[in-house]
């Protein structure tokens, strides 16, 4: 185990995620800062490694989180960082929102009070709209009636309103009733800002544009791009090209354990759901499901040994695979390929999500703890 068990690892590109970053950043006017989405472990890259060089190394000041936890990792991370919490913090924790400096989303007026109620030092907040995601929010059937909530909200002692912000449900699709239901939602926030710049009330940011939306339908007027799967080099719909200069940061590898030759009618794997046609070389790789790598690529999913595409044989099982290397010479210890470059081809988290009718999103959250991360500097 020297430096990491050479088993099954993830090497996660730091140079990849600069230059993603400028790029990100040249998609934006100068008036839009990136806020970097780092929940969910950094969407599995790894939060401390991937935070540290996006605040000491890429300028970035602003980072959104899921959930407390994950903000207060950030703040030991990021000592001067802004740090928006999106989700739910239950307001028993007020005053650890307050200890650690973070921003919390707001989304009622019950939740802002129970917030305050709990803690003497003072709640930041950015109050989140909910203008057609359905999920959670002020929810109005007016600018003006959700403006007037606001008021009432920066009204309340103890609560320190910084921002709005909505989130897109559809800014990942071209069909023209998702452009228009977007545009709607984008129409609906900026009218509610505006309302409340008519009253005096100047917030800070307004804020609404996720991955999808800082490739598609770039606005100045969103004071912080949520920069979240771009940032890593992935998709936000597999169905629309994201800019070249995107790259994929992390790469998954693992090696060859085993090989041998099975005959005409040899079974592999669980619930023998592979029979051998023909006499054939099969290579046994040390990686599976427990690590996050699907059993839904079983049969399905190809791998990369020497540049060249190896079909998986049989079940994924929980900690192995076996793939048909007939087209090689494999040997144990080869290092191959499930998501990155090898040769002159290339596997991504998108192609192995589009196989099994998911999202690159959950192919890279997915990858377990068990799988060491490398960091390529």
């Amino acid at each position: 185990m020297k430096p990491y068990l050479k088993r099954a690892w993830a090497e996660i590109s730091l140079p990849a995620l600069r230059k993603n970053i400028d790029t990100i950043k040249g998609m934006n006017s100068d008036k839009t800062e990136i806020m970097a989405v780092v929940k969910a472990d950094a969407y599995g890259h790894g939060d401390e490694q991937i935070c540290r060089c996006l605040a000491e190394e890429c300028g970035i000041r602003y980072f959104a989180v899921s959930n407390l936890d994950e903000a207060i990792a950030v703040r030991g991370f990021c000592p001067h960082a802004e740090i928006l919490i999106l989700g739910y913090t239950p307001p028993e924790y007020a005053h650890e929102i307050a200890r650690y400096n973070i921003i919390q989303g707001v989304v009622s007026s019950e939740y802002a009070h129970s917030l305050v109620s709990r803690c003497s030092e003072g709640i930041r907040c950015h109050i989140k709209i909910d203008t057609g995601m359905g999920r959670i929010g002020l929810k109005h059937d007016t600018p003006a009636a959700c403006a007037e909530e606001i008021k009432q909200l920066c009204a309340i002692g103890g609560l320190s309103v910084e921002g709005i912000y909505t989130h897109f449900a559809a800014a990942d699709s071209d069909s023209p009733d998702n452009i228009a239901y977007t545009d709607n939602q984008e129409k609906f926030i900026l009218d509610t800002y505006d309302i409340l710049c008519s009253d005096g009330i100047r917030l800070p940011h307004v804020h609404f544009m996720n991955s999808a939306a800082c490739c598609y339908r770039n606005n100045p007027r969103s004071t912080l791009a949520r920069a979240g799967i771009i940032m890593y080099g992935l998709h936000p719909d597999i169905s629309l090209k994201i800019p070249e200069a995107l790259e994929p940061v992390m790469e998954l590898k693992a090696v060859i354990s085993h090989v041998k030759t099975v005959k005409p009618g040899d079974c592999i794997s669980y619930g023998r759901t592979f029979v051998a046609q023909r006499e054939m070389p099969v290579a046994t790789v040390t990686i599976g499901y427990a690590d996050g790598y699907s059993r839904l690529l079983s049969s399905r999913g190809e791998i990369l040994v020497h540049g060249k595409r190896c079909k998986i044989v049989g079940r994924v099982c929980m900690d192995q695979l076996m793939i048909d290397v007939s087209e090689v010479q494999a040997k144990p210890g080869d290092i191959v390929t499930l998501i990155g470059k090898d040769g002159g081809d290339m596997i991504t988290a998108d192609e192995l999500a589009s196989i099994y009718g998911t999202i690159g999103y959950e192919v890279v959250c997915g990858i377990s703890k068990r799988v060491p991360r490398i960091y390529i500097k």
